[in-house]
């Protein structure tokens, strides 16, 4: 038990001098924020394509895929003409 505690000590430290050591963890400032983040990407991601199925997922992906600094991706796909079909962006239990 001592050097399970010893080696979480150890990580919570690398974490304070800014290095990442959870994966899926980056910004967390202690071990125990990295691994919060680590499974709230993890659970968020995951959530959201099961509420919208996979096809509105990544319809949702390809419009955000077109943001920048200056212009949401809704912005410029209407300025690109690009084609992406929102109906699918209706989470399941809207559909039913």
């Amino acid at each position: 038990m001592a050097s399970k505690q010893q080696s979480r000590q150890e990580l919570d430290e690398r974490a304070k001098q800014g290095e990442t050591v959870v994966p899926g963890g980056t910004g967390g400032k202690t071990l125990e924020a990295q691994e919060h983040l680590a499974e709230g990407r993890s659970k968020g991601g995951q959530t959201r394509r099961e509420q919208l199925g996979t096809e509105g997922y990544q319809e949702m992906g390809r419009k955000g895929g077109f943001s920048t600094m200056e212009k949401s991706g809704g912005e410029r796909v209407k300025e690109e003409g690009v084609e992406i079909d929102e109906s699918k962006f209706a989470t399941k239990n809207q559909n039913k």
